[in-house]
């Protein structure tokens, strides 16, 4: 009975922990879901997907992508590592699809502007 107690205080013990690591990596993955969602105009959904398949693609943990996405969003934040922005780039083409070429030319409602 000891032993049994003894297990299940290690478990709940190690649950505590990754809990606890889960909850202070769970701002910073945010705010790189809101870097993507505002530069790449895709969905929270997409957004997540896309953290989730470079972390997956890049063998890098997610709060680590999310920390370089975050830090390279600031004006003289470093680009992420290139494994990273590999991953990124063939996550973003999965989840978001192509983007328009020449989005400067384009009308109020997304009409191409004629001269």
């Amino acid at each position: 009975m000891a032993l049994e107690r003894a297990e299940r205080l290690l478990q709940l013990r190690t649950e505590v922990e990754q809990l606890r690591r889960a909850i202070s990596s769970r701002p910073v993955i945010d705010q790189a879901r809101g870097v993507l969602m505002a530069t790449h105009a895709c969905t929270a959904e997409q957004a997540w997907n896309v953290l989730r398949e470079a972390s997956q693609r890049s063998n890098t943990k997610l709060h680590a992508v999310s920390a370089s996405i975050t830090a390279g969003a600031r004006d003289d934040g470093p680009a992420p590592p290139g494994k990273i922005r590999s991953a990124l780039r063939t996550a973003l083409a999965r989840h978001t699809g192509p983007r328009p070429r020449h989005t400067a030319a384009r009308g109020r409602h997304g009409a191409a502007r004629t001269r």
